[in-house]
This record gives structure tokens, C-alpha cells and sequence, in this order.
């Protein structure tokens, strides 16, 4: 099966990348209906450095060849807006941006680093409005808590005051900062699972919504003088911090909600942080409209376009078992985008670091391994008839991962996404192609 050539529903690659990729890619972009302007790539763990580094080539491949001028990951939106800053006008350094730039972890991923590099130095010659763009586009919420709206808020109110009179502003960052008080109050993990230690339902809270919603109402009926004294960018900022202010406090009531059982609160926080997420990609499809399609990665859960279930593993105390349920931002951009937003889910089949042996041959995995030589990028429908012409009769994987954020593929959601991109085997301690050295004279070469 040689690299590259349709292997009956899809395309194969090699492990080094390359023109065998930006052929394969540009293969299952040609068998879509509608051009893309959000393109969907997941992973189907975090933690795993082989996607990561694997989006980092598709990238390049659709920057190259495909006009792609933006990437966004799963990263707190804030914070990625000094990883911008870095690519484009190289503010900071790239020790401080990896520090400070990325939530989760993920400012450690040697392949993110790559990324910033590779994006940074494809810039340096580049006119300004060509220049490649970096956006996060999940809030500033992990699993056990969410953010203070401090930050947020006081951005949000400094870029109103220094352009607009005193009389409009509903309040003072005096009377901001009061009301906030201690961010600990707002960053308490036990919130998570006790609503009684969360701040979201205090009467300061309660003020803070209000306030908000007056200060992001301002960025829309001044909006025309705000852009004017100063640009449609800086105005975009705004309006993200106090979208992400507006978010939090939201985020932090339903913490503090007492109705209903925890499952069901979880469910409807993951819903809330998806929806969130779902409104900064909405913004950034918008802002790169003129400039080409963007790349987004995250965790299939989240870019999937149907309903994401999670069963809670161990370690989830009373909960463990329990069934999540909830609307990603992947189904949200689907129904409202349609078939201008595809999405390529991830798959894998063996992993040694990961504690992942040789899928079953009754998985979906399993029957990709048979068909895939290393790495296969799947036209989901045209994958959907091989298996139904092949009367294979497939179960759900079953079989443990040391990483408990895996999740297996199923048949029966093939009709739900628009290809399929398999990586057969990581061995232990493997390696991806790397993105170019940053002396490199022709980084579109790298």
C-alpha cells in the first residue's frame, strides 16, 4: 500500500509527515461538499504528545497548501492572547509565553512549544495582515473550579474607561474589586463538588452579573466611536474578556446551584464551558473570515458534533458511575454552521506508553489496523460503507488505558463525523517530524 495513494476509503501516510500528508489531507478535503471554514481536528486523550505533534503538521500542511492562516486549541483564551503576541510581533519570549500562555498543563508539551516556534518564525517575513494567528479558545475553567472574574472584569472596564465618559460606566474598578474580594473565594476546588463552598450564588455575585452585562452592553452601542479611537482588534479583546466575564459568573451560579442531583450539575457545568468555548470559536471563524479557514484542536469530546457522554471513572467518590451527558462545542458549531464546519476525530490502536495493547479485531480500531499500513486519514462515509459491505458486526473497545481521559471509537457515530485520521501504533518513546528549526532560512520549507 504505498503512502499517499487511496487505500478504498481513505488515504495512507507515513510516520515522517510530509508531502505524503499534505496529499492525503488534500485527498479528504476534496471529498467534502463545502469548502471549510472551522476545521475539527480531535485527539482521543490528552496527554499523548503524538497528536499534538501530529496537528502540528497538518497545520503546516493546510497553511502550505489549503490558505489556513489561524490555529485555535484547547487553551484558556486569555492567556493564549500572549502566545499571539509572541507569533505575531514576537512580544516576550518563548520561555515566558510557554509559562504563561497556556492553561491545563499544556504550556509543558514540547509540541506546543514547536508549534509557537514554527508559527513565530513562519512570521518574521510575513506582511502584517498575512501573518499566522494563535487563539485558545476554552475558558478559564478546569475540571475542579473556574477562574475569579477579576482579570477579566478589569480589562473589560479599563478599555471602556479610558475611551468613553465616566457617566456611562456603570461602576468604578474600586467597586469591581470589592465586590470580587478574595479570588480564593472563586477558586475554591471544593466548589466542584459541594455547592455550599461556592461564591457563585452570593449577593456580591449577584451584583457582579449585573454590572457585566452593563459593561459588555457598552461595547456594543459605543462600538462604533470605541473602534474608531481605537482599532476593530483591541475591541475584539474586549468584547472577549467580557464575554469570558460573563461566562465565569455564570459558570460560578451554576456551581452553587442546589437543585438537582451533582451528576446533573456536572453535566450542565460541562455544557456551560462548551458553550463558552463554542462562542469564542463562533468569534474567531468571524475575525478570520477575510483571511482563510482555521485549524481547531481539542479532545474529540469537545469537537465531536453529536451528544458526549463520559461515565465517571474511579476516583469520583459518590459519583463514580455516574453518566454524564452534555452538548460539546463541536455539536453546537455543527447546528449552527453546518457542513461549513467538518471534523476529523482521532483514533488509535496501540499505544505502549499509554497502556494500550493491539485493539480487538471486533473494534472499530481493530478493523482500521487491519487496513492501515501506519497512518490513514478515512472519508467517514465512504469508511461507514466499507464496513457495512463488509457485514462486520463491531464492538465498543473495552480494553484499559493508564490514561482515564481515552475514549474508544464507535461504528455506530461514523455518520457523525467527516473523517477519520488513525495512527496504528505508538511505540514507546516514538517520535513525530519536527516543524523546522527557528535559524531556518525558508520556514515555508521547513
Amino acid at each position: 500500500m504505498s503512502a499517499g495513494l487511496p487505500v478504498g476509503t481513505g488515504w495512507c501516510f507515513g510516520a515522517d509527515g510530509g508531502d505524503d500528508l499534505g496529499a492525503a489531507l488534500a485527498n479528504f478535503l476534496g471529498s467534502l461538499e463545502t469548502k471549510p471554514r472551522l476545521l475539527g481536528l480531535g485527539e482521543p486523550t490528552h496527554g499523548e504528545e503524538e497528536f499534538p505533534l501530529l496537528r502540528n503538521e497538518v497545520f503546516r500542511q493546510l497553511v502550505e497548501r489549503e490558505g489556513y492562516r489561524s490555529v485555535a486549541i484547547e487553551s484558556d483564551c486569555l492567556a493564549a492572547l500572549r502566545v499571539d503576541a509572541l507569533v505575531r510581533e514576537g512580544e516576550s519570549s518563548l520561555d515566558g509565553v510557554m509559562e504563561t500562555g497556556f492553561s491545563h498543563g499544556f504550556g509543558g508539551s514540547e509540541a506546543n512549544r514547536e508549534l509557537v516556534a514554527w508559527m513565530r518564525e513562519y512570521n518574521r517575513r510575513r506582511d502584517t495582515d498575512d501573518r499566522l494567528r494563535f487563539y485558545g479558545f476554552d475558558a478559564p475553567i478546569e475540571m475542579t473550579g473556574a477562574a475569579s472574574p477579576r482579570r477579566a472584569l478589569a480589562v473589560l472596564h479599563a478599555y471602556l474607561a479610558s475611551h468613553l465618559e465616566a457617566a456611562l460606566l456603570p461602576c468604578t474598578p474600586e467597586a469591581i474589586d470589592r465586590l470580587v474580594g478574595d479570588d480564593g473565594r472563586w477558586t475554591d476546588p471544593a466548589a466542584a463538588m459541594d455547592s455550599s463552598r461556592s461564591v457563585g450564588a452570593s449577593r456580591e455575585a449577584g451584583e457582579l452579573r449585573l454590572l457585566t452585562d452593563d459593561l459588555v452592553a457598552l461595547l456594543t452601542s459605543e462600538s462604533p466611536r470605541l473602534i474608531a479611537a481605537t482599532s476593530h482588534d483591541q475591541w475584539r479583546r474586549a468584547c472577549l474578556h467580557g464575554r469570558t466575564a460573563a461566562g465565569l459568573l455564570r459558570y460560578h451560579a451554576k456551581m452553587a446551584d442546589i437543585s438537582g442531583s451533582r451528576a446533573a450539575q456536572l453535566s450542565q457545568l460541562l455544557g456551560q464551558r462548551d458553550a463558552m468555548m463554542n462562542a469564542n470559536l463562533r468569534d474567531i471563524v468571524a475575525q478570520e473570515a477575510r483571511r482563510g479557514p482555521t485549524l481547531v484542536f481539542a479532545h474529540n469530546r469537545h469537537l465531536q458534533k453529536h451528544r458526549s457522554v463520559w461515565l465517571l471513572p474511579t476516583g469520583w467518590g459518590a459519583l463514580e458511575g455516574e453518566v454524564l451527558s452534555w452538548w460539546g462545542a463541536g455539536a453546537i458549531a455543527a447546528a449552527q454552521m453546518g457542513d461549513r464546519y467538518p471534523f476529523l476525530v482521532s483514533a488509535l490502536g496501540s499505544a505502549a506508553d499509554q497502556g494500550l495493547d493491539a485493539p480487538e479485531p471486533d473494534t472499530l480500531e481493530g478493523a482500521l489496523s487491519t487496513i492501515a499500513e501506519s497512518r490513514c486519514i478515512f472519508n467517514s462515509r465512504h469508511l461507514a460503507e466499507t464496513l457495512s459491505s463488509m457485514g462486520a458486526k463491531l464492538t465498543l473497545r473495552t480494553d484499559a488505558s493508564t490514561n482515564h481521559g481515552y475514549f474508544a471509537l464507535d461504528r455506530d457515530q461514523l455518520d457523525r463525523t467527516d473523517g477519520v485520521i488513525f495512527i496504528k501504533d505508538i511505540p514507546s518513546s516514538s517520535h513525530w517530524i519536527r516543524m523546522g528549526d527557528a535559524s531556518d532560512a525558508n520556514p515555508q520549507e521547513c
